[in-house]
């Protein structure tokens, strides 16, 4: 083996991600709601009424797991789900007001994450990463 463990970057991509998950689910635990969720809901705060699929490309993901998340978060009296008139095939996804008032504590909680991920770190060093980032998904593209 030529590399150790600690030498390959997806496995510190991945640890990254574990570790900056497993913050994020600690913090949203109270508010029942899990960090796969939580990009549902932070789309349609930006934007409701997506449908699932929109969903579904935006976040890169099945539409079978964002059907599933989305029966979850019906359940929980965050969203709606509404069928499409024009296409019954397709299915919009509408905040309720109790998801609304979700919004209102999990936002700020999303902000002072994002601001503590990015302490001193410069615009420069976020767009390489950004653009590093991008280099390394279009090469495992490449592997599909």
């Amino acid at each position: 083996m030529n590399l150790s463990l600690q030498d390959y970057i997806s496995i510190k991509i991945h640890q990254t991600d574990l570790h900056l998950t497993s913050y994020i689910k600690n913090k949203l635990e109270a508010l029942n709601i899990a960090p796969e969720q939580n990009l549902v809901m932070m789309l349609l705060w930006e934007k409701d009424g997506l449908t699932q699929n929109q969903i579904s490309i935006r976040l890169k993901k099945d539409k079978t797991n964002i059907a599933r998340m989305a029966s979850n978060l019906e359940q929980k009296g965050f969203i709606s789900r509404v069928q499409c008139q024009n296409d019954r095939r397709s299915i919009k996804l509408f905040l309720t007001s109790r998801g609304k008032e979700l919004g209102e504590k999990v936002i700020p909680i999303a902000e002072s994450f994002h601001e503590m991920v990015v302490k001193d770190i410069s615009k420069e060093e976020l767009e390489q990463l950004e653009k590093t980032l991008a280099k390394i998904s279009k090469n495992v593209d490449c592997l599909y």
